[in-house]
């Protein structure tokens, strides 16, 4: 069973507020060292923690990072964006392009190329962070990239479950950060979610269900579609009531 004592961590987008306490609650679980990486990593009060640059975009910047940390036991796919505008109409191609490259291609090759560290261990974690967001559409290029890793992330568990490597995957909404700042109704607090998530990996769990709308999504995907999307049987009425 997997566990974080002894673990060496790589955390991806590292000076978020998630990431943040991916990085301090992991040596408070015994981690003997966390590579907090981001585009530009900040310092970090705690020798244990290796500040290292990282952008998940960049091929090049990938190869590097793997080079500089040979020993990871545990990869956070913590990094995302989200796109100016919620609308996949409204959007432009580059944000569109840019979104999907973050949120989708970034995280996928950074577990491709970090696999032959992973698998070179005896047991190790791959932890991809999805939201509530993968499930239901309401966010436009952003939803979109977050199914898409949400189906890698599945894809990935079957490849790199017998080599010894756990993957879990993290669904969840609204989080109480800057990047949520705009949006009203609850938030789970972000240390909150990183303990759910390291309890899950350390109890073997391939997936968390972070908040109570994230269960009533995931439990709403085997209705009808316009159970999900209610808005869809007022648009049916109000078309029907046209004699179209």
């Amino acid at each position: 069973m997997p566990s974080l004592n002894g673990a060496v961590v790589l955390v991806t987008g590292a000076n978020g507020g998630i990431g943040t306490h991916f990085v301090h609650q992991a040596l408070a679980r015994g981690a003997t060292k966390v590579y907090a990486t981001a585009r530009t990593p900040r310092a970090w009060d705690d020798k244990r923690i290796v500040a290292l640059t990282l952008d998940i975009t960049d091929n090049a910047s990938i190869a590097a990072a793997v080079a500089a940390a040979p020993d990871v036991t545990v990869l956070v796919n913590n990094a995302g964006a989200t796109p100016p505008t919620a609308s996949l109409l409204e959007v432009t191609e580059a944000d569109l392009r840019a979104n999907m490259e973050t949120n989708f291609f970034g995280p996928v090759l950074l577990a491709r190329a970090f696999a032959p560290t992973l698998t070179g261990h005896r047991t190790s974690v791959l932890v991809d962070v999805h939201s509530v967001a993968s499930w239901y559409g309401f966010g436009g290029v952003y939803s979109a990239s977050k199914a898409a890793l949400w189906s890698a992330t599945n894809s990935l568990r079957l490849e790199l479950a017998p080599h010894g490597v756990h993957v879990t995957g993290v669904h969840m909404g609204y989080v109480d950060t800057a990047m949520a700042a705009h949006a009203d109704g609850p938030k789970i607090p972000p240390a909150e979610l990183v303990a759910e998530v390291y309890d899950a990996v350390e109890a073997d769990e391939y997936e968390v269900v972070a908040d109570e709308l994230t269960a009533q999504v995931k439990a709403a995907l085997s209705s009808p579609i316009e159970v999900l999307y209610p808005a869809l049987r007022d648009i049916g009425v109000g078309v029907a009531g046209t004699g179209e």
